[in-house]
């Protein structure tokens, strides 16, 4: 049975007692403290035993905020939606506008303060930000944490904003002659050739001066046998960012745009000079043209410094962590040009292999060495050391350039992460069919795959075997989930945050560690199931919605969960190297402002939930 009494009625000290309680507490830390005693003086108190239920047909409504105590918020099949714990609020009446026949359960003897309905529905409509905690569940409240940060950097502005859609297009019957008066006339540096409205190919003045002039071909050929062929394209939805690091990396200077397929404009290295004018994103471009590892070391010295300009400026953190990896990516592919120039043409075909992170298009600062080198199976054991000596320089490179070697040796420069293709897949198989424990540690590196530099069909190779060798083992797969579920949220009993209690990081958790590898574990997991090919988590996370493999809800509750610890990581990390220290991955989640709390609680729920799906999708498997 509940006792209750009303507030008004107690002594000043009991009244300032709760006034207290309150302005610790979200959301009422934003009311003034006009509403806040207003707020008081019609709140009522009551306990609650241990198994007592509210329900929308309870007899009364309004917002209830735990005292002590807790209570658990499931639906009609008795989920478990949300457990709450003192400091926290719930409306039944609201929870039941959003879910079916959600109920609160008390599962811990609680003191409850209740503001009345009409109270609580005046002070919601006086005060955004109050109304706002109430207006969502939790994704939503994660995911508005990051439509509040100030707008994103220029660069990450879509392609679409200066591409140029006025387009010449020339039919695949044309002649050289024609393609190239049609040019002249119109003033431009390309034509398109298209055929029944399908893109077929370009023709570039590069094209007219190096395939026809040079050769001494007739200008009445066919326009098609000179061409560049199927040529790669961008979707105008694309960020310039992305498209001008697609330009530079391939040396495009002209990129046909598509929109739902269909050419729709083109986009030159002319376009971008104009967009790219003092951005800090071409650093990328900047270290494609040294000629030394030392003034490669120069500019990414200032790494930390842009990484926290861009994030005032308000760059969300999948942009950064995608930026912080093309500059990586950009390292890497310089070090292997200037080490192929001192040792001369590669002996066969190969590929320069980023994993982990890196992979992944997600790294942060403080990342280590994950990367490896396949070579085609036609290479002779004779040429083997070319790769040994190019391995050894550019990881060494690497190093210098700050990007620490590898603790557990995964690194191009050991001659394990150096084989022949032949030699890759199976050793992918051997892990597949073996699933020992360091085996599966190793997948949390390797089936994250993605080719930097050289032959990419090597890589897609490598990464078929992968693929086709989890999604038909469900004993491995049982093993990986297994793993996934040995990386818990740390969320204990009523919500509170599980730390280290002793040691260098007491009193912290290890945000990477404890929440974006749980992330990244079980999209990963879920990809391999299914055969998927993407390695970024969010475009795995996309790919699984369209493949109907995972809800919609769980998808985007999953991404946000990720982008809003990724965003504590990153400001976590800025505000180190402002203060001149070391950047890691440990925070005090106490040290938080009270709402990123709450966030930091609902992105640790949405995991533990997607574990749960984990745990009872691949049972079978680990039985």
């Amino acid at each position: 049975m509940s006792l209750s009494g009303n507030l008004a009625s107690g002594d000043a000290s009991e009244m300032a007692s709760v006034l207290e309680f309150l302005r610790g507490s979200l959301p009422f830390n934003e009311l003034s403290d006009v509403e806040l005693e207003e707020a008081v003086s019609a709140m009522q108190v009551s306990y609650h035993p241990h198994g007592e239920r509210f329900s929308v047909d309870s007899e009364q409504s309004g917002l209830r905020i735990l005292r002590s105590g807790a209570v658990d918020i499931r639906d009609d099949d008795n989920k478990l939606l949300d457990r709450l714990g003192e400091g926290e609020s719930f409306s039944i009446v609201g929870l039941n506008a959003g879910e079916k026949a959600v109920v609160a359960l008390v599962i811990e003897d609680a003191l409850i303060y209740r503001l009345p309905d009409d109270a609580y529905q005046s002070l919601r409509g006086a005060n955004r930000p109050f109304d706002r905690y109430f207006s969502g569940q939790r994704s939503r409240r994660l995911r508005r944490a990051a439509r509040y940060q100030p707008e994103p950097n220029a660069m990450l502005a879509p392609v679409s904003s200066v591409m140029t859609r006025d387009i010449l297009t020339v039919p695949s019957t044309a002649t050289v002659r024609e393609a190239a008066m049609a040019m002249a006339e119109r003033r431009v540096s390309s034509a398109f050739v298209v055929a029944d409205d399908e893109l077929q190919g370009i023709l570039t003045d590069r094209d007219l001066r190096t395939r026809v002039l040079a050769r001494g071909l007739s200008s009445e050929m066919p326009v098609n046998e000179v061409m560049t062929p199927n040529p790669e394209a961008i979707a105008s939805d694309e960020t310039l960012f992305a498209t001008t690091l697609m330009m530079t990396q391939r040396r495009f200077h002209h990129l046909p745009v598509l929109e739902e397929g269909r050419l729709a404009g083109i986009v030159t290295t002319s376009d971008l000079i104009v967009a790219k004018k003092n951005d800090p994103v071409y650093l990328v471009q900047h270290i494609s043209r040294q000629d030394s590892v030392e003034g490669i070391q120069e500019l990414v010295g200032s790494m930390g410094n842009l990484m926290v300009e861009w994030v005032s400026g308000g760059m969300r953190a999948p942009q950064v962590s995608q930026i912080l990896t093309a500059i990586s990516d950009a390292v890497a592919i310089r070090l292997i040009q200037l080490v192929e120039m001192e040792l001369g043409e590669a002996p066969g075909p190969w590929a320069w292999l980023g994993f982990g992170s890196q992979a992944r298009g997600e790294q942060l600062l403080g990342a280590d060495q994950d990367n490896g080198i396949v070579i085609a199976d036609s290479v002779g054991d004779e040429h083997l050391s070319w790769y040994e000596k190019l391995a050894t320089k550019v990881c060494d490179g690497l190093a210098l350039c700050g990007y620490k070697y590898c603790p557990g040796d995964i690194m191009a420069s050991n001659r394990s992460w150096r084989l022949r293709l032949a030699d890759w897949q199976d050793t992918v198989r051997s892990w597949a069919r073996t699933p020992t424990s360091d085996a599966v540690m190793r997948v949390s590196i390797f089936f994250d795959i993605r080719a930097l530099y050289g032959d990419r069909d090597l890589a897609k190779s490598i990464q078929e075997v992968m693929l086709a060798e989890a999604s038909s083992n469900s004993i491995f797969l049982a093993a990986l989930a297994a793993n996934v579920l040995d990386n818990k949220p740390p969320l204990g009993v009523f919500r509170r945050f599980v730390v280290d209690r002793n040691g260098e990081h007491r009193d912290n958790l290890n945000i990477k560690k404890r929440g974006v590898l749980p992330v990244t574990e079980i999209a990963r997991l879920h990809a391999l199931a299914n055969k998927l090919p993407e390695v970024n988590t969010s475009a795995r996370l996309q790919s699984l919605i369209a493949a109907g493999h995972m809800a919609l809800v769980d998808s985007r509750n999953l991404t946000d969960a990720l982008d809003f610890i990724q965003g504590l990581r990153m400001d976590h990390q800025c505000a180190q190297i402002q203060r001149g220290e070391p950047v890691d991955n440990y925070i005090n989640p106490r040290a938080l402002p009270r709402l990123a709390k709450e966030q930091l609680r609902d992105a640790f729920t949405i995991i533990d939930e997607a574990q749960a799906s984990v745990r009872l999708n691949y049972r079978a498997g680990m039985a």
